[in-house]
């Protein structure tokens, strides 16, 4: 089918099913039309399955199933939630996806999906089980003529499943790519140190200005771009300059006389627009037309993923300055290689606990302390380069939240929303990068991070909250890890897991710089010549969680568990009383950056303190306890 008739095949099947939606009535109905009519099923009657039998502990059946791409459907009615529990016959309570999950289970391994989509008739919630802990793909169904191809993996086993927000971020960042490429010939002399810091801050203040006027935080849509539109080119550095000073001035203390235009806009707060220092150039008609048309006009900011756009963005960065920082850059599927294990699975097993419990009363206390518990926890990446070990460790934590507050206040209106409805804030969050860019990259990402979910929240409470002014702030610290005192950018605070990927650089390569922090970091060893750059990162860890319960997992390159370097470096943790709780052994290491870096890592997860279970060990997808990895 050819795009064009496929668009229209997909506008009249919205039409079709807009108003419609009874389980029982209409889901065959449904699936066969969806097939047939935009993805140029001819009898797809034949193509899928309704209603497969799988034996639990009782008869249950599939409602849908496409064997040929390995597509399981759970369907319900329309407007029923996808995210709450639904009681079965067993008396648990699960969701639909949770409840796909059993059927899943209890199949044979041929007949196990790939896929699973759970839908009530206005959305498809996809889930990838090549990462069944990860978020789900949402499409809805009034946007399938311009997302209809999201859903091609039911009908081809060549075409993967296209994650808008992946495909969307990546836009983004060719977009910033080309801002900044044109605001570098702008400086008289890029090269210089202060000219590039100002390139860098002014990219992200334009970055947050065009996400803010997408996502509504400035108040009203195209608002950015309605301001600048009004002035010619040789007036737009000027414009900047007067908006940023009026972004970062509180209401109450500007001047009265201000223009309509800038004085709708509100105060922003924490430290986005503060800096007076930076050099703004003038602006070329080319320029002006980038931001107006192709980032502003054009483009959706709103449904960017902080955490791949924390990563492309950073991108923008000279590559030899990237390759010197030893940086890279991870995809989401590798930060939950960490995180997962470490304590999101354990945080999920427990809410999955909770939503089973009977008894309301008892269920909401429950949940009240997990979320009370969610709010308490603190994550340092001593290492953080854009952030996105942070923010998708927050996006992750305050997902959680959600569902918490969706039980507790189920479908309450809430007329005023009390300040401390959300317990988790990204004051919870500490990291340390060397690069200012990358530090002004991350701030902004758990801003935009923030921003999305507290959207989510308004809409499980159906009430407006509002995200200006900022009223947390981000704790990434500027400095080299190695040097800094990692309990001074804590500020004495109690950390529960230090995550990340520190620098991957060999020992053969180390800079003079380099060397010198080798000599702070293994100051109690008696060698540590051959030991790559990322080891002191273990060694500073393991001294800064002796005598406290902190949880650290790094990913690091293979080849500081292998050769020379293994025996000069972990006895000499172990003496420390370091355990080693998980690991993954070597795999390929991507990212999602456009110039991708590619290593075999090992992640390594340990402890300053000895547990009495088993640990866990991870291979090519499949995991097995040992009793010990010393």
């Amino acid at each position: 089918m050819k795009e064009a008739d496929q668009k229209r095949a997909a506008t009249a099947f919205v039409k079709r099913w807009q108003d419609r939606g009874n389980e029982r009535q209409d889901s065959q109905t449904f699936w066969l039309d969806l097939l047939e009519t935009v993805y140029d099923i001819p009898n797809p009657g034949e193509y899928i399955s309704f209603e497969d039998r799988v034996m639990l502990d009782h008869t249950s059946f599939i409602d849908g199933f496409i064997d040929t791409t390995k597509v399981l459907i759970e369907q319900k009615g329309r407007n029923k939630s996808l995210f709450d529990g639904i009681r079965q016959s067993d008396g648990s309570l699960l969701s639909p996806f949770e409840q796909a999950k059993r059927y899943s289970a209890n199949l044979p391994y041929s007949k196990r999906p790939r896929w699973i989509i759970t839908s009530n008739f206005t959305q498809f919630f996809v889930y990838d089980m090549e990462q069944p802990n990860g978020e789900p793909a949402v499409i809805q169904l009034k946007d399938l003529p311009t997302e209809y191809y999201r859903l091609d993996f039911i009908v081809d086993q060549l075409n993967p499943h296209l994650d808008k927000e992946m495909e969307v971020s990546m836009q983004a960042g060719e977009l910033v790519g080309k801002i900044y490429d044109e605001l570098f010939t702008q400086y008289r002399d890029p090269t210089n140190a202060s000219s590039q810091r100002s390139i860098n801050e002014l990219s992200v203040r334009l970055v947050f200005c065009l996400y803010a006027e997408d996502a509504g935080i400035f108040g009203r849509h195209g608002m950015f771009h309605d301001y600048l539109n009004e002035f010619e080119t040789r007036h737009l550095r000027t414009a900047l300059i007067d908006l940023f000073r009026v972004l970062d001035t509180p209401i109450d203390k500007r001047d009265p006389y201000l223009e309509e235009k800038l004085a709708e806009f509100p105060y922003v707060n924490g430290g986005m627009f503060t800096n007076e220092e930076v050099e703004i150039p003038q602006f070329t008609d080319s320029l002006r037309a980038l931001i107006l048309d192709q980032a502003s006009k054009e483009f959706d900011w709103s449904e960017i993923s902080p955490t791949i756009f924390g990563a492309v963005f950073e991108s923008t960065l000279n590559p030899d300055t990237r390759r010197e920082g030893g940086m890279h850059y991870t995809s989401i599927a590798n930060i939950h290689k960490v995180i997962d294990p470490m304590f999101l699975d354990g945080l999920r097993n427990e809410l999955t606990e909770i939503k089973q419990i009977k008894q309301r009363k008892t269920m909401i206390q429950r949940a009240t302390d997990f979320q009370a518990r969610l709010g308490k926890l603190r994550f340092f990446d001593p290492a953080c380069g854009s952030g996105n070990f942070l923010t998708e460790t927050y996006l992750s934590l305050r997902k959680l939240e959600n569902q918490v507050i969706s039980l507790i206040y189920g479908n309450e209106s809430m007329l005023a929303v009390d300040d401390d409805l959300i317990k988790v804030s990204i004051q919870q969050f500490y990291g340390i990068e060397i690069n200012d860019f990358a530090v002004s990259v991350g701030k902004t990402a758990l801003w935009i991070a923030e921003s999305q979910m507290m959207e989510e929240t308004a809409a499980i409470v159906y009430a407006n909250m509002d995200f200006l002014p900022l009223k947390t702030y981000t704790n990434i610290t500027e400095g080299n890890a190695i040097r800094l005192d990692w309990e001074t950018v804590v500020g004495g605070e109690r950390i529960t897991y230090i995550i990340g990927n520190p620098p991957f650089y060999g020992h053969e390569k180390r800079t003079r710089a380099q060397a010198a922090d080798m000599d702070i970091a293994f100051h109690d060893f008696t060698k540590y010549g051959k030991l790559d750059y990322v080891a002191a990162w273990y060694n500073k860890a393991a001294d800064f969680i002796q005598g406290k319960t902190t949880e650290a997992a790094f990913v690091s390159t293979n080849s500081i568990t292998q050769g020379e370097q293994a025996p000069t470096l972990w006895p000499k943790l172990f003496e420390k009383g370091i355990e080693i709780q998980f690991a993954y052994r070597t795999f390929r290491w991507s990212s999602e950056a456009k110039e991708k870096a590619q290593v075999h890592v090992v992640i390594i997860g340990f402890t300053g303190y000895p547990r009495k279970e088993k640990k866990r060990l991870f291979e090519g997808g499949q995991m097995k306890l040992v009793l010990s990895f010393q």
